[in-house]
Formats: C-alpha cells, sequence, structure tokens
C-alpha cells in the first residue's frame, strides 16, 4: 500500500512538473490529484522519494522536481501508453497516405511528428542493408543509353545511366531485363548482389537462377535465353545496379524537423540548446543519440544521463524502429528535455512509426 502511494505521489509530481515547470508542493498535490491522504502524509511519501533518489529540491523552500531516476520510475511503470485521439490518428493517415515517395513520406513524417510531440522529430533513411529489391526496369533513352531504375523494399528508388558500347534493340532489352529480375528481384541486397556479380561472369546466352551457384553457368533450359546479350552491355547494366545498391551515402542520412521548438523549453533547458543543434548538424551524433532501432514497434526511452552525450544529460530520446513488415532497417524519434509528456510522446512516436511502416510495405 506504502509503495504503491509512493507510486501514486511521484506520477502527480512528474506530471504536475511536465504541464507546469514548477517544483510541485505536498499541497497542490493533495488538491489536484485526489490522493486520498493528508498533506502530511505525502511530505513523508516525498520526503521518502527523496531520499531514494526519485524527486529532489531545487532550493530551500521549494516544492520537489523529479530525477532522471524518478522518470526512469515513471516510464517503467506505464501500465499503457496514452492513446491517441481520433482527430490525431485522422490527420496522421491523411498526411502520410498522401505521401507520393519515400522523401515525401520522411519529410511528412519528421514534420507531423514534430508538431504532435511539440519537439525536435529525428529520423533517419531506411538503409540499404536491410531492404530486398522490389522491382528493376530498364528504360531506353537512346539506342546506346539506358535509365536503370532500382525499387527497394523500404520505398527507395536508385536510378542510373548506363553508356553502352552498341546499340541495343527492343528483343535484347527485354530478354536484359528478364535476367537481372530473375537475378535480383526478391533477394537482399547482399544475395541480389552476388547473383548479378555470377550473371556478368556468364557467357552469352545464359543465366542463372541459383545466386550461390553464380560461378557456374547453369544448362537448365529453363533458364537459357534463346537471344543473345552482348555481354558489355550485360556488364554495363549490371556494374550500374550494383553501384545502385552498394551506394550507402544515405544509410547515415537523417531529417530533423520542428527544431523551433527548442525556443519554448524555457530556462531549465538553456544549457543543452547549444550542444542539441551541434548534434543536429552531424548526423553521426543524432544516429547514435536516436539508438539501435527496434523491432515489432518496441519504443526505447533514453532519459538523461542514460545517452550516449554528457552534454546532452538534460535530454531525453523517445525512438523506434521502422520498416517494411517485421523488419526495422532504420529508426525515427524525438529529442527534448527530460521535462516532457512521456506517454504522449511514446503514443505519437508508435503511431507515425506504424503508418511509415505500413506505407512501405503497401509500396
Amino acid at each position: 500500500m506504502v509503495e504503491d502511494r509512493k507510486l501514486a505521489v511521484l506520477r502527480a509530481i512528474v506530471e504536475d512538473y511536465v504541464a507546469t515547470e514548477e517544483p510541485v508542493g505536498s499541497r497542490a498535490l493533495v488538491e489536484r490529484h485526489g490522493l486520498g491522504v493528508s498533506p502530511a502524509t505525502v511530505r513523508n511519501d516525498m520526503a521518502a522519494l527523496e531520499e531514494e533518489g526519485f524527486i529532489t529540491q531545487p532550493h530551500t523552500s521549494a516544492g520537489r522536481v523529479p530525477t532522471d531516476k524518478g522518470y526512469r520510475l515513471f516510464v517503467d511503470r506505464l501500465t499503457t501508453v496514452k492513446p491517441m485521439s481520433l482527430a490525431e490518428k485522422r490527420a496522421i493517415a491523411t498526411l502520410l497516405d498522401g505521401a507520393v515517395d519515400l522523401d515525401d513520406v520522411v519529410q511528412k513524417s519528421v514534420r507531423l511528428l514534430s508538431q504532435l510531440t511539440r519537439q525536435v522529430a529525428v529520423m533517419q533513411y531506411p538503409t540499404l542493408s536491410g531492404s530486398t529489391v522490389r522491382h528493376i526496369e530498364l528504360v531506353p533513352l537512346t539506342p546506346t543509353r539506358l535509365l536503370a531504375v532500382l525499387i527497394l523494399s523500404t520505398g527507395r528508388v536508385e536510378q542510373r545511366l548506363v553508356d553502352l558500347d552498341s546499340d541495343v534493340g527492343e528483343d535484347d532489352l527485354a530478354t536484359l531485363r528478364s535476367r537481372v529480375s530473375r537475378a535480383a528481384i526478391g533477394q537482399r541486397i547482399s544475395d541480389a548482389t552476388t547473383a548479378l556479380q555470377g550473371l556478368a561472369r556468364l557467357p552469352p546466352g545464359s543465366t542463372t537462377a541459383d545466386p550461390s551457384t553464380t560461378d557456374q553457368p547453369t544448362t537448365d533450359q529453363s533458364t537459357v535465353d534463346q537471344s543473345t546479350v552482348d555481354q558489355s552491355t550485360v556488364r554495363a547494366v549490371v556494374a550500374a545496379l550494383l553501384e545502385a545498391m552498394s551506394d550507402h551515402r544515405s544509410d547515415e542520412r537523417v531529417l530533423v524537423g520542428g527544431t523551433a521548438n527548442l525556443a519554448r523549453f524555457g530556462d531549465s533547458f538553456d544549457s543543452a540548446v547549444r550542444p542539441l543543434l551541434e548534434a543536429i548538424e552531424e548526423h553521426v551524433v543524432l544516429l547514435k543519440l536516436l539508438g539501435e532501432a527496434g523491432s515489432g514497434g518496441a519504443i526505447t526511452v533514453r532519459i538523461g544521463h542514460e545517452g550516449p552525450y554528457q552534454a546532452l544529460s538534460a535530454t531525453s530520446v523517445v525512438a523506434t524502429g521502422y520498416g517494411p513488415s517485421r523488419e526495422a532497417p532504420a529508426t525515427l524519434g524525438i529529442v527534448g528535455p527530460t521535462r516532457m509528456d512521456y506517454p504522449g510522446t511514446m503514443a505519437a512516436v508508435k503511431a507515425v512509426a506504424r503508418y511509415v511502416s505500413r506505407i512501405l510495405d503497401e509500396a
């Protein structure tokens, strides 16, 4: 009973301090939260919580404020994540369902998440390494130039121009398109790379159906093309696709939104604003701040000193992984002061990640 009451007192202190940014006193707790005990009993509970390190008194004759340890206990004991309102759910669905491509999805998601939480939103672009090949298209531009289009399961689209040594006709182009598609579509990036490398080594007129046997051309009649595509053309197309698949420049690319929200946090967060602005300029730092992506909708909350950077010890991060199906090839989340609405923020992060994952799954 005593422990339950102390937890109720801690919860009330966290909620009041998040709402008012003012140290919380015992009489205010009794009046606002209907704890069912006297202010003297609440003061005793607050003294015990302070002794255990869950709350602290910023100065003499002031009320109490939560510590990192107090916020951690509050988050760990949340029985439910604050549900999104119907209006918020409708806003998420309306905005994200209208996205036209991956860049649009990321930009709208970051803007939406920063608006919902009134924090700084951070979103990592999906990484190539966790993707599978969804579609390959070869578009003729001139008789000796093609546009190779690679579409990945994460919604990413990579395009490469391919200059050829000789003309390629419609029949040969159809054959080549079929061969690279059979080798790569449905494969993870690493397996697709191996299969395409083997395809480039094959003699004219052959393909391979098994990426694990790409060093030896297959004689299965079901995988032999009757037309012969110039092998230099095959190598040129494969080289372009391999370059697209190995382009890791955007694996550490992140988009940030809502930095203007930093202006509303007041004096208590001033010491963290500058290092956070510096971190926003360094994508590698932001990715480390977000941490490893979790799958299955798991939410990660890192509070104050639990984070990787001492300069950001006044900062909390709420993040989760997102991606097609149950994969989590990338991370999104928010960064803000430890004095934040954790239940509401966790709900918003989870909801946006779920919608983005669904969009990528259907892309």
